[in-house]
């Protein structure tokens, strides 16, 4: 049994050594302040816009259309709140899918509440957005629509691509959350019809705590908070020094073998979703692997609750998640997995199993074993287990 099985890598990863490494110094000797003009202030600048360049150039884009934040959901605030204000006199009308992180669904609910008109998209039943559904809906006065770029629960990788084009095409601006696709699929955001992408760090094995915002140039937002005149004016607020530069070396480590872990991840993915439907009644959540986050895996376990599967796996070494990160503590059931149409119980005999770089065969195929146990435990203890299932 290894030590550990570490299976909720889309809720966070294990940083590498050399990230760590690179931060120290900016925790002790380095300690200057990039506002500050004196050699410790510049040398400080010097290493956050170096940073702001490995990390635009692994993005495709220019370093002065990125700016740093604290994380992926305050990028997704500041990219959807100062969107929707910089064009309310265009117009009020915004869109999102049924399937997005809460940081995005709940500041379009936000701003649905004050003043603007949401409309949420609907997906399939594999998480995806038709993007004609996005073209017959861009009403005169649509100024904003959002759709994640791979979902965080069920791996759905969207067209950006075609929702972007339809939506320049009507000039109604476009946001991405990438937070769980960069560095792990291909994302030429320069070459993409996008706006606006929030990033973070630490789903790429960098630090927590620090995340990304491109703003595309031309597009210009309205800042949230008031104060100094960091990142273009735009978030104020000292930068998190040690976190940017984690954030880039991170980035730096994982662009170098991007395809090949992809493909490692992509193998492993397949050899885990295979393992795991040999089991009676459990079903794939999500699409295929063609079009599924290369380290994604959500599985539905008919007639038991995913919180008692979550905690027997916990009890043999191996750490999954029963939900998306930020909700599993609740007992509602996954937005994500009722806009696909699952039903209530089906929603809460799901797993997510996410994988990383670090991820081995020994692991996946101790998964795979100890989940069937686990499973057939579970069941024998259930009294709705039917004794036949036409499902």
């Amino acid at each position: 049994m290894p030590e550990i099985a570490y299976l909720d890598n889309n809720d966070t990863t294990k940083m590498l050594p050399e990230v760590l490494e690179a931060m120290l110094p900016y925790f002790g000797e380095k300690y200057g302040n990039p506002a500050s003009l004196h050699d410790l202030g510049l040398e400080a600048e010097n290493a956050v816009n170096a940073s702001r360049e490995t990390i635009a150039k692994a993005l495709g884009v220019r370093a002065d259309e990125l700016i740093f934040t604290s994380c992926a959901t305050e990028a997704n605030n500041l990219a959807l709140i100062g969107a929707a204000r910089a064009r309310s006199k265009r117009g009020n009308h915004i869109m999102t899918s049924s399937i997005e992180h809460s940081s995005v669904i709940n500041v379009m609910k936000y701003l649905g509440d004050n003043g603007f008109q949401l409309e949420i998209l609907p997906v399939d039943h594999e998480g995806f957005v038709n993007p004609d559904d996005v073209k017959t809906r861009i009403r005169p006065d649509t100024i904003l629509v959002s759709i994640v770029h791979a979902n965080h629960e069920i791996g759905t990788i969207q067209d950006i691509k075609a929702i972007g084009d339809i939506c320049r095409q009507r000039d109604v601006w476009f946001h991405t959350d990438a937070a769980q696709s960069f560095c792990k699929e291909p994302l030429d955001v320069g070459n993409l019809p996008v706006d606006l992408v929030s990033l973070n760090a630490h789903k790429l094995h960098g630090p927590k705590g620090v995340g990304a915002l491109y703003i595309r140039k031309g597009v210009r937002i309205k800042r949230l908070m008031e104060g100094a005149f960091q990142e273009k004016n735009l978030r104020p607020g000292t930068e998190n020094v040690p976190g940017v530069i984690g954030f880039a070396k991170a980035v730096e480590l994982v662009s170098r073998d991007v395809q090949e872990q992809r493909s490692k991840m992509r193998a492993l993915r397949d050899r885990l979703i295979d393992g795991l439907l040999a089991i009676p009644k459990s079903k794939l959540n999500g699409p295929t692997a063609d079009r599924r986050l290369c380290n994604n895996v959500d599985v539905l376990f008919r007639y038991i609750e995913g919180e008692a599967i979550l905690m027997h796996l916990n009890i043999r070494g191996i750490a999954v998640s029963s939900g998306s990160a930020c909700s599993s503590k609740t007992l509602e059931p996954s937005p994500v997995l009722t806009a696909i149409g699952l039903k209530h119980e089906e929603s809460h005999g799901s797993i997510r199993f996410s994988l990383s770089r670090f991820t081995t065969e020994r692991e996946i195929d101790y998964t795979i074993e100890q989940t069937g146990q686990v499973v057939e435990t579970l069941r024998a203890m259930s009294a709705f287990v039917p004794e036949r299932d036409e499902t």
